[in-house]
């Protein structure tokens, strides 16, 4: 329909607002103009009384003041001279429908009578006997006794009122018209070029991106019309980056050598790649279940599902299948604050889970082989304190070196079985409310004696804000202990650790910083890994050790609810750093 559109809708307001206007406008035109004229009329009929009272005053002769009051009064008008109760003179009108007023008539309206008590003059609107008409009566007293009444019809006002009425209602009818031409030549005008963006708007939505809108004026829609162009070209810029990012992230995602499957809340498969989709394929086959449609998903991705959406938090899980170990781990992905899916890594750990079984079958064989070193030794040395030796100094060196390896192995099997009960969740924390300052310094008071002996400078830096914390002191001093000591033994001469503690949040972070050898960037990954050693070549002489202390470290940290992790440039320099909730709950 005409009103829907735009023209209709603009041209119908602007018209319904100015015809609003102008009925306001006449109403009010219209009482002012009649009250107006009638004002008007009561002040010429006034001003004609004040003539014929002055010349009742001033001529002697009746008979010329009558012919002046005629020629002073208005035509269509009548005067009557009141000089006392029995004498009194009308004059004649052009208006033969205005009636003559009569004494006895005059003498009864006491409200015209007040003339001659107050000496004020009198303006009042009445109906005369033998009169079909209102008629406008206005009276003057004389100075000497009497007074001056001029009146007339009202239609005479009546007619001036209708006269300006008309007027008035034909102005605003030409308003009217004139009005609808325009209001209807400014729609067209504004909503033309809205048209044309209209259309314009529908080649986008087809995708014909050079598609632009003509620019006719240089005011709001002219610059509207440039918007648009420029929102085109912007789209069209968008659309090709979208395009080049979405090939990008399906060539990524097909190069990965892990599955990736982007899931919704309605547990539908939004992206995957090759190697998800084959993991798909195997445990369809691993349970006979047939897929029902491409986006169907097993079981336990729903379960994996449902725990993230409810959770809000990573979640993963080891699955067995075709005799193959696969880790998922799935993330909740936001939009916002709001979960609207879950991300899930589908990795193949066979070959990881076989390494795994290997070091753990090693531990449990050195764990128990080197039991029976230990007592050997022990038995050598109880051997060489009975002077079984030939010498003493030999005694002695021997002595010495077997007591230092059966230190040495002994804390190898304790560190082992510390490692297991970790690794079995074994591990039993002790938390307490500590002074982080105090605990600190007496921990750094203990390697002072080391790190002067290689002339290195030992730095404590502590967040001042931080007071009481909670943690396992004695293992965390475990932790601090290990780190600290690795540092000074890989640190030269001249050279600095650094221990900084500072607060980020509701989490502690340590730092323990050297500017020793550093670690090798190949090497990096493998630090927190049992028994793995930088160097490979190194006879652990001087530095020595079991490598396990940064396993247990680490397992340390993590059942603490926290992480641990290594930065380091070969020849610069190391810095390990390990967060630690502040009132020992999860981060």
């Amino acid at each position: 329909m005409f009103l829907r559109s735009v023209v209709g809708k603009l041209w119908f307001t602007i018209l319904l607002l100015v015809s609003f206007v102008l009925t306001i406008l006449t109403f009010l035109l219209l009482g002012f103009f009649e009250n107006f004229h009638v004002s008007e009329a009561e002040k010429d009929l006034m001003q004609t009384a004040t003539k014929v009272s002055v010349m009742v005053e001033q001529y002697e002769n009746d008979e010329l003041m009558f012919d002046t009051a005629k020629r002073v009064k208005d035509p269509s008008s009548k005067v009557v001279i009141l000089f006392d109760d029995q004498d009194y003179w009308i004059s004649d009108s052009d208006n033969n429908d205005l009636p003559d007023v009569t004494i006895d008539w005059l003498l009864q309206q006491n409200d015209l009578l007040s003339v001659l008590e107050s000496n004020k003059e009198v303006k009042k609107q009445k109906n005369i006997p033998n009169g079909s008409d209102n008629v406008m009566i206005v009276g003057t007293p004389v100075v000497d006794g009497g007074a001056v009444f001029v009146y007339q019809s009202l239609d005479v006002v009546e007619e001036t009122t209708s006269q300006t009425t008309r007027i008035i209602l034909l102005a605003a009818g030409i308003a009217i018209v004139l009005t609808t031409v325009f209001a209807f030549f400014l729609s067209t005008r504004i909503t033309s070029p809205l048209i044309k963006m209209r259309e314009a708007a529908f080649e986008l939505a087809r995708g014909e991106f050079n598609t632009k809108v003509p620019m006719l004026t240089h005011d709001e829609i002219g610059e509207l019309a440039m918007a648009f162009n420029r929102m085109g070209r912007q789209l069209k810029y968008h659309i090709n980056a979208l395009s080049q990012e979405k090939e990008q992230l399906y060539s990524i995602l097909s190069s990965m050598v892990d599955g990736v499957i982007t899931l919704n809340r309605q547990a539908e498969v939004i992206v995957s790649n090759p190697p998800a989709k084959n993991f798909l394929e195997n445990w369809y086959y691993e349970h006979n279940h047939p897929r029902k449609t491409d986006d169907s998903i097993p079981n336990v991705l729903e379960t994996m599902l449902e725990e993230v959406i409810e959770l809000e938090q990573e979640t993963s899980k080891e699955v067995f299948i075709q005799g193959r170990t696969w880790v998922i781990i799935m993330s909740p992905l936001y939009d916002k604050t709001h979960v609207r899916g879950a991300v899930a890594v589908i990795r193949d750990m066979t070959e990881e889970r076989r390494l795994d079984q290997l070091r753990e079958d090693f531990i449990a064989n050195v764990s128990h082989e080197l039991r029976t070193p230990i007592s050997m030794l022990q038995g050598y040395s109880e051997a060489i304190v009975d002077d079984i030796a030939a010498s003493k100094e030999e005694k002695n060196e021997l002595a010495s070196i077997i007591y230092e390896e059966s230190l040495r192995m002994g804390r190898l099997v304790n560190e082992l079985l510390d490692l297991a009960r970790m690794k079995s969740g074994h591990i039993q924390l002790n938390q307490d409310h500590v002074q982080l300052g105090l605990y600190l310094e007496r921990i750094v008071r203990k390697f002072k004696g080391l790190a002067k002996e290689k002339n290195i400078e030992l730095k404590l830096d502590v967040d001042q804000n931080l007071k009481m914390v909670t943690f396992d002191p004695d293992r965390i001093e475990q932790v601090l202990t290990n780190l600290i000591d690795n540092a000074i033994n890989h640190t030269n001469e001249n050279g600095n650790v650094t221990i900084k503690v500072e607060a980020e949040q509701d989490i502690i972070q340590f730092s323990i910083m050297d500017t020793g050898t550093g670690i090798p960037q190949e090497d990096l990954p493998f630090v927190f890994e049992r028994f793995y050693k930088a160097d490979k070549s190194r006879k652990r002489q001087k530095k020595k050790g079991t490598g396990l202390g940064l396993e247990i470290a680490k397992n340390i940290v993590e059942a603490h609810h926290g992480s641990i992790s290594v930065q380091s440039k070969h020849g610069e320099g190391t810095t390990f750093t390990f967060k630690l909730p502040k009132n020992g709950e999860d981060e």
